[in-house]
């Protein structure tokens, strides 16, 4: 597929003038990234592109077009997100030494109602296999790096395939001290403020009459934290979001209510914890309590993983390289 290249210059030539178009974006506005993200220099005549720059730049340049191309081919789209994704997964896979074998091409993928979800960075990829292959798995890191939308995608993925009889999502509701007879309305009305970031990736997968009648039958359930207190959760895809919130006594009682045939994932940012002062995070204990435990699983993410705006990008390690993070 690639016609011959100088030594300063790698040409390559796309078969399909269709896909070719949709690998460009508008106004070859996916090649714009590319250049922005690899360094290289690239023109287009037709369905050939010509990388030019550094060798280094102009092989990452490459990789990444031949993965979006691929992406294309397969019947997937190619958008903001996956081009940035592209642009970062053969450098971090790189930079990060990983010696395993690369995952077959889409076993990965997270297949729900609306959607095809996939991992957009090895650390993503490591999160979902370890969600797919142990009963209790801790997300850690920053905001936007896709932990609770890629466990809420896998929690959907398991009920649809008959492996769980449920989905339960829970929160800690720390802005209101747990004290939520002081919001207006009644409880669903009181908790619904903190939950709509688990509403909001529901309603991704599924849709929303569909998310609605299981909700009312009890095929899902999103609740505060406070209200899994005396529980066993059983057959069902448990996930507890902002987890950095809750108290060394909430996460234990938490921890426990694990039920039989039942999964649980546990996510949150270490970074971020607005309890009292001098309260101790479950999260940070948990994480010290349990990394060696066998069969839970850890997944560590880092301003590498946003999948955000890119800007997300940018404050994340500024806090991070200011020492507040």
């Amino acid at each position: 597929m690639s016609a011959p290249s100088s030594p300063t210059q790698t040409r390559i030539t796309f078969d399909s003038n269709r896909l070719m178009i949709d690998l460009c974006g508008e106004l070859d506005a996916n090649l714009v990234r590319v250049e922005s993200g690899t360094g290289a220099q690239i023109d287009r005549a037709g369905n050939v592109i010509v990388l030019s720059g550094e060798a280094e730049a102009r092989q990452h340049a490459e990789t990444t077009l031949r993965a979006l191309y691929g992406r294309l081919q397969a019947n997937k789209t190619v958008e903001a997100g996956d081009v940035a994704a592209a642009i970062k997964m053969p450098t971090e896979i790189f930079e990060e030494g990983h010696e395993e074998a690369p995952e077959p091409k889409g076993a990965l993928d997270i297949r729900t109602r609306k959607k095809v979800v996939e991992p957009r960075s090895p650390a993503q990829a490591g999160y979902v296999r370890s969600l797919l292959e142990n009963d209790l798995v801790f997300g850690l890191g920053p905001a936007g790096t896709g932990k609770t939308y890629l466990a809420v995608a896998v929690a959907v993925a398991h009920f649809l395939e008959g492996r769980v009889d449920r989905i339960i999502l829970s929160r800690p509701a720390v802005e209101a001290g747990e004290r939520l007879g002081f919001l207006p309305g009644d409880m669903k009305e009181k908790v619904d403020p903190y939950m709509q970031p688990l509403y909001d990736a529901l309603n991704d997968f599924l849709p929303a009459k569909q998310v609605q009648k299981m909700i009312e039958e009890k095929l899902i359930e999103i609740a505060p934290l406070a209200f899994m207190r005396g529980r066993t959760l059983s057959h069902a895809f448990v996930i507890l979001d902002e987890a950095q919130n809750a108290t060394t006594m909430q996460m234990r009682m938490f921890l426990t209510r694990l039920g039989e045939g039942s999964c649980m994932a546990i996510n949150g940012d270490p970074s971020q914890i607005d309890l009292p002062r001098g309260t101790i995070s479950g999260l940070v204990e948990a994480e010290k309590v349990l990394r060696n435990v066998e069969g839970i699983g850890f997944t560590r993410f880092t301003a590498k993983d946003v999948v955000r705006h890119p800007m997300v990008m940018k404050i994340v390690r500024a806090y991070e390289k200011a020492g507040r993070a």
